[in-house]
């Protein structure tokens, strides 16, 4: 099975389009105005138009209200949400949207129950802990916490580069990578060859 690559935290319309031409599966969107990564409607709508046919576009949220969430889904072609915070699983199945949600990983964090947790999740996002960030932190976590059978999909995060994407997949065989600052020059801008150099080492871990 091919790991697809989700890269998070556009913030500029030709890092976007670059990516989709890469062959990036999905791109991600912050609407978090907390992160240095935050988009606006305005902006996101820019980058969702510009993109080409086939480009799954993920929005991401943290602990949002309701009616932010609703704002965004109604002005911006976003197919599935990313819940980055403390959502419980009935705030996410809200939207009528495929979701996933993340959990920032410790040594005590149960993802078996978890996932029972969020099953009706599209998939499980696992990112390292941090008590300052919501994520995008470039901070791995121990890889050997996650189970070697989970009921969803695994999107691996956290400290993923370039230089590690290969092994990542061959020790966790996970469904997908999710990496943003791992292929940036300065947060929310994308390194072009950074983003080749990633793509390329996804696929050679899946052919290895």
């Amino acid at each position: 099975m091919r790991t697809r690559v989700k890269i998070c935290g556009f913030t500029r319309v030709e890092d976007a389009v670059l990516a989709a031409r890469l062959g990036v599966d999905a791109i991600g969107l912050v609407f978090y105005a907390q992160s240095p990564r935050n988009v606006t409607i305005t902006q996101a709508v820019q980058i969702v138009k510009a993109l080409p046919a086939f480009t799954t576009v993920v929005g991401l949220f943290v602990d949002a209200e309701k009616a932010w969430i609703a704002e965004v889904l109604e002005r911006v072609s976003v197919d599935c949400l990313q819940f980055h915070g403390e959502e419980p699983p009935e705030a996410c199945d809200l939207f009528g949207k495929p979701y996933i949600k993340a959990i920032r990983v410790q040594k005590q964090t149960d993802i078996t129950a978890l996932a029972h947790d969020y099953r009706n999740a599209a998939g499980l996002l696992l990112d390292a802990y941090h008590p300052d960030a919501k994520g995008g932190t470039g901070l791995a976590f121990d890889w050997s916490l996650i189970p070697k059978q989970c009921a969803l999909p695994v999107i691996l995060a956290g400290g993923l580069l370039p230089e590690n994407a290969k092994t990542a997949i061959q020790q966790c065989q996970p469904y997908a990578l999710d990496v943003s600052s791992g292929v940036e020059v300065a947060k929310g801008i994308k390194d072009g060859a950074k983003m080749a150099a990633f793509l390329k080492e996804a696929n050679e871990g899946d052919r290895s």
